[in-house]
């Protein structure tokens, strides 16, 4: 994949991230202490930066399409991209807790990932057609 088609890719994924992370700002529980308009607003304000971000997010995957040799190689990446950044964002953000089953998953998904852009393409010989006078 070339270095631009690989870095839209990466981008999506964390764009993709970025916006899961919003949604669950704006769904989840928590902020019903502090009450008040501000509350509703912050909530507002991340609906708003899920609908951003996944709109991006489409574009950017768009381009990482449109400059891979394969698009099953952007969508590896950036299925792998979103996997570990969403992990991060949720570590960061949430407290969440990282699984011997997820280091499992990721070995899985980076392996695979090492396979599709190191393989070398294949070249398919097509016969000429004959044009009859």
């Amino acid at each position: 994949m070339p270095a631009g088609g690989g870095a839209a890719a990466v981008a999506a994924g964390l764009l993709g991230a970025a916006a899961a992370a919003a949604a669950k700002l704006a769904l989840g529980p928590g902020g019903e202490a502090a009450g008040g308009w501000l509350t509703v607003l912050l909530r507002i304000g991340c609906v708003g930066l899920v609908l951003a971000c996944n709109a991006v997010m489409w574009t950017v995957f768009a381009k990482a399409l449109r400059l891979s040799s394969s698009s099953a190689a952007a969508s590896v990446t950036t299925t792998a991209s979103n996997f570990i950044s969403s992990a991060i964002l949720g570590k960061l953000l949430f407290g969440e807790t990282w699984t011997p089953l997820w280091w499992v998953g990721l070995a899985v998904t980076l392996c695979g990932l090492m396979l599709l852009h190191t393989a070398a393409p294949r070249t398919v010989w097509l016969p000429a057609e004959k044009k009859e006078a």
